[in-house]
């Protein structure tokens, strides 16, 4: 990962931390517009953004928002989603490097959902033209804060100042909230249970980017993260690829469910925030993720209209 944000147009992204200074502010206004017009379809101004070009979808994981919406975007901004073999990603039909630098004599950029966030790095430094775009790997999640920061503006308008509440697994989707954040002047309260925390590298990367007196701190006690808060995170207590661990971890975090009892210790009209899927009765009730405060369907159609800006960010 790069702890300074580049100074000059990005060739891939890894990481929020691979878009330039105040590149998540410029891609959310961006996205905004997008969204704004959508209604005109084919009279979009972006609507032959990317004509000629064809994206590959590199899915070893499974997918219904990320794959859906980036398929979405290329096709609304004019150019081809190409679906590519999952076996493709594993490396043992070929290297890694020679996948990349055969796609990139044919496409323009790839979308890469993996387990491993090496796999991403082999893939960009293979291939000099071909843009790769991190849809989820086991270190980050980038495209879903992407999508976090557009709604959450969206209910508060400006975020400095504002706090949200991270509670559950110190995992890829907490640690691309604590990069993407405090750029926008929000702190993040991240409460895990021991062991389970973000690494500190995450942190300091994360704080080198922060506006506003943003702060990112760790908790163990979730009650003490999500007192005051404005806005309250969770997701799966069990990421993929770490389900031989389920029964361990629905013990270690059953104190850390966000259900009505802590959702009260948050501030008045605290939103309730889920990358999805949700495991009602786990990480969260089905009370509070039914509930007014519950945003967790606005953040998944944001997907498509954040991917839209990124894609435009880097291709066009």
């Amino acid at each position: 990962m790069n702890p300074v944000a580049p100074a000059g147009p990005v060739k891939d992204f890894l990481s929020i931390l691979d878009l330039q200074t105040d590149g998540v502010t410029r891609l959310l206004n961006q996205a905004a517009r997008l969204k704004a017009e959508r209604h005109l379809a084919n009279d979009a101004p972006t609507a032959n953004a990317l004509r000629g070009a064809h994206v590959g979808m590199l899915f070893e994981k499974p997918s219904l928002r990320t794959r859906s919406t980036f398929e979405i975007a290329v096709r609304e901004l004019g150019g081809y989603p190409l679906d590519l073999p999952a076996q493709y990603a594993d490396g043992s039909r070929e290297p890694l490097e020679d996948v990349a630098r055969n796609l990139e004599r044919w496409i323009t950029a790839v979308v890469v959902r993996t387990y491993a966030h090496d796999k991403l790095a082999k893939f960009a430094s293979a291939a000099s033209t071909l843009h790769v775009i991190n849809a989820l790997s086991d270190q980050e999640h980038p495209c879903q804060a992407l999508a976090d920061m557009l709604t959450v503006r969206e209910y508060w308008g400006s975020c400095n100042g504002r706090t949200l509440a991270y509670v559950g697994d110190g995992n890829n989707v907490a640690a691309s909230l604590a990069h993407a954040a405090p750029q926008l002047g929000i702190s993040v309260h991240v409460a895990t249970p021991a062991g389970y925390q973000l690494p500190g590298r995450v942190i300091d990367d994360a704080m080198r980017g922060a506006t506003g007196g943003a702060k990112v701190r760790a908790f163990t006690d979730p009650r003490a993260a999500v007192t005051g808060v404005d806005a309250v995170y969770t997701d799966v207590w069990t990421s993929m690829g770490k389900e031989i661990e389920a029964a361990k971890r629905r013990r270690l975090f059953r104190p850390y469910q966000v259900n009505s009892s802590l959702m009260a210790a948050a501030a008045p009209g605290a939103l309730f925030m889920h990358c999805l899927p949700a495991h009602r009765g786990e990480e969260v009730s089905a009370e509070v993720f039914e509930s007014p405060a519950s945003v967790v369907f606005d953040q998944a159609e944001n997907r498509l209209h954040t991917h839209k800006a990124l894609l435009l960010m880097l291709l066009a």
